[in-house]
């Protein structure tokens, strides 16, 4: 895919959504940490419903470490591997506070040493909290990426540098939420929805659909 297409392509998506958002709810990079945290292997619709419960009664780290661990999994038991993912969140915090005077890091290398922050949490993180130019490639982007012929890859890492490369810079900062709103809501992974895609006539996918 050559320059001039990329270029138009994110103009379109930019044209039709001009301030994307993540669709997890969040009021604090913490409470934004916390959400992606819960969301591996979650949808953020489920997400979004038990920290809707949660953050009123903690939605700091030492409020978290207040509630205690079997709290915290009553608050997020609905969310697939609740379990892990309270026992990281609780170490999360506790070293928040013993490092970061209980601030969330706005840098990747102390993001990852986070409990249960791998490089994709921390893309989110820098990238929607801190607006740091930064691509979190989910399963959206890998597909959208690789399908439409924008960056592709053989696997996230891959893909993941390749759009920080070839996205154009004035779109750097948003490129992430309209790729993964375009994998979630339109070029889906079983039926794309070719036909009404704002993209199609620039998209190099070769099997199109009606």
């Amino acid at each position: 895919m050559n320059r001039d297409k990329r270029q138009q392509i994110f103009e379109r998506l930019r044209e039709d959504n001009p301030n994307p958002q993540t669709e997890l709810e969040y009021s604090s990079p913490f409470e934004l940490l916390i959400a992606v945290l819960l969301s591996a292997q979650a949808t953020d619709v489920g997400v979004n419903k038990a920290t809707r419960k949660l953050y009123p009664v903690a939605n700091t780290p030492q409020a978290i470490l207040d509630l205690g661990l079997d709290k915290l999994k009553f608050y997020i038991k609905t969310i697939g591997l609740f379990n892990t993912k309270a026992e990281n969140v609780m170490k999360t915090c506790a070293m928040l506070i013993e490092k970061h005077d209980g601030e969330v890091p706005n840098n990747r290398e102390d993001l990852e040493k986070l409990p249960g922050v791998g490089r994709k949490t921390a893309n989110v993180v820098l990238n929607t909290a801190f607006r740091q130019p930064a691509m979190a490639v989910d399963t959206h982007i890998f597909r959208v990426s690789n399908r439409t012929g924008i960056a592709p890859g053989k696997n996230v890492l891959e893909v993941e540098q390749r759009l920080l490369r070839l996205v154009p810079k004035e779109f750097l900062l948003d490129a992430h939420h309209w790729l993964i709103l375009h994998g979630r809501y339109v070029c889906k992974a079983r039926k794309p929805q070719c036909g009404s895609c704002r993209i199609e006539d620039l998209c190099e996918f070769k099997q199109k659909t009606e």
